[in-house]
Order: C-alpha cells, then sequence, then structure tokens
C-alpha cells in the first residue's frame, strides 16, 4: 500500500469516505483538499457500464468547456493553400506543412491539438505511430477532421476549452475540467457541461445503469465520490 504525506492524509481526513457526495459540495470540498503548491487540475473520473471490446457500446465525444481548462492550448493544423492560410487567421500556433511531419516523425510532439483537413489525412496517417499513443493524431469521430471552412471554430474551441473524451480498456473516462483556482461556480459549470455531453454520447448497445461511477480529484490530492443519479441531472447555471 503507498504511503502518504501529511498533507494528502489531513486532506483524506475531511472526506467521508463511504459518502458519495452531491456535486456541488464535492466541487466546493475539492478547493478545501488540493495539496500542490501550483494551481492544480481538476479531473472528474466516471466508470461506465459498456462493454468497450463491443464496437456498439463505445463512447468518444467532445465538449466545450464554458469556462475553459485554465491554460494555453497549442494547436497545429495539417492543412494546404488556402485552408493553411485560414488556419493561421484563426490563431493556430503550428501549420502541418510537409517540413512539420518531417518534424513530428522525428518525435517532436509540442503541442495540444491536433487538426486536419481531410486532403491531409493520407500524409498524417503516417504519423500514427507518434501522434496515436499521444491522443494527438487527428479523428472525424473527434470532430478534429473537417473541412476548411470549418477550421476557424474548431480552432477556437479547441483554444477555448474543447476537450474529447474516449473510454479506455476499463470502461472509464478520464477527463479534465478546469483548474482549482476557477472556483465552485466555474468548475460546476463545467462538470455539467461534461456530464450533458456524456449523457448524449451515450451508446446506443449501453443497458441498465449507464454510469455506475463518479470520482472527482485535484492533482495529487484524494478522490471525491459522487452521487451518479445527481451528477447526471446537474445543469449549468449561466
Amino acid at each position: 500500500m503507498a504511503k502518504h504525506g501529511k498533507k494528502y492524509l489531513a486532506a483524506l481526513a475531511k472526506i467521508e469516505l463511504e459518502r458519495s457526495y452531491e456535486p456541488k459540495e464535492a466541487v466546493s470540498l475539492i478547493q478545501e483538499t488540493s495539496i500542490t503548491k501550483f494551481d492544480g487540475t481538476v479531473e472528474v473520473h466516471l466508470h461506465l457500464s459498456v462493454d468497450p471490446r463491443q464496437a456498439d457500446q463505445q463512447v468518444r465525444d467532445v465538449v466545450v468547456l464554458p469556462h475553459g481548462l485554465g491554460k494555453t492550448v497549442r494547436v497545429l493544423v495539417f492543412a494546404q493553400g488556402e485552408g493553411a492560410t485560414m488556419a493561421r487567421d484563426a490563431g493556430a500556433d503550428y501549420i502541418g506543412d510537409d517540413e512539420m511531419i518531417t518534424k513530428i516523425q522525428g518525435g517532436w510532439t509540442d503541442f495540444d491539438v491536433a487538426i486536419s483537413t481531410p486532403d491531409m489525412m493520407g500524409k498524417v496517417g503516417r504519423l500514427g505511430r507518434v501522434l496515436g499513443p499521444r491522443g494527438l493524431m487527428p479523428n472525424p469521430k473527434a470532430g478534429t477532421v473537417v473541412p476548411a471552412e470549418d477550421l476557424p471554430r474548431v480552432i477556437n474551441e479547441s483554444k477555448a476549452g474543447r476537450v474529447e473524451f474516449r473510454l479506455d480498456k476499463t470502461a472509464n473516462l478520464h477527463v479534465p475540467i478546469g483548474k482549482v483556482s476557477f472556483g465552485q461556480d466555474k468548475l460546476y459549470d463545467n462538470f455539467a457541461a461534461l456530464m450533458e455531453a456524456i449523457k448524449k454520447a451515450r451508446p446506443a448497445g449501453a443497458k441498465g445503469g449507464y454510469i455506475r461511477k463518479i470520482v472527482i480529484t485535484s492533482t495529487m490530492g484524494p478522490g471525491i465520490k459522487i452521487d451518479a443519479n445527481l451528477a447526471q441531472s446537474m445543469n449549468v447555471t449561466e
């Protein structure tokens, strides 16, 4: 069993471990149980009653968080010609031309989101071994392969707090919803937006109770269990 420091144990003492908290109370408690000197990231972890091995039970989508993630998002866009011009004008940090593709093949991945136009995917496909394991590969299902005219919207959403969530092999989702410094209201709104997106992403093959367990935590802090039924009835307050 892992040994924890005094700060962690003091934070843990503030939580009733067997209790499933109401979402607002849990978000408030996150402020009290954050133990890092830096501004920690708040994450929501969900266990779903689906089978990741079944094609009709996959859960993958994106959500635009109302208050963003509290960090600078570096966007790379694979585009050429007019698409590249539109991407630059919309604020893309990098343009994925042939030179950039060669750089990425060499292992460079100093960006947070990769977007591509369909005509570039033939070249981008070569980067699967580099981008795939890092979750950076453009994908139509994630809304990151779009026509050139949609680039400004997707770039702006990415920088504003567009987050992709995807079921892992153990039927769990792990999604950041902001920073501890956001405070209760902003974190609650982001959490509510995430829950709405996850409900909409419910696959046709899911049976019975869709969401089995929800835990919210801050960087290096203890997890706080949340009542799954109450979480599914959350609404953005704005």
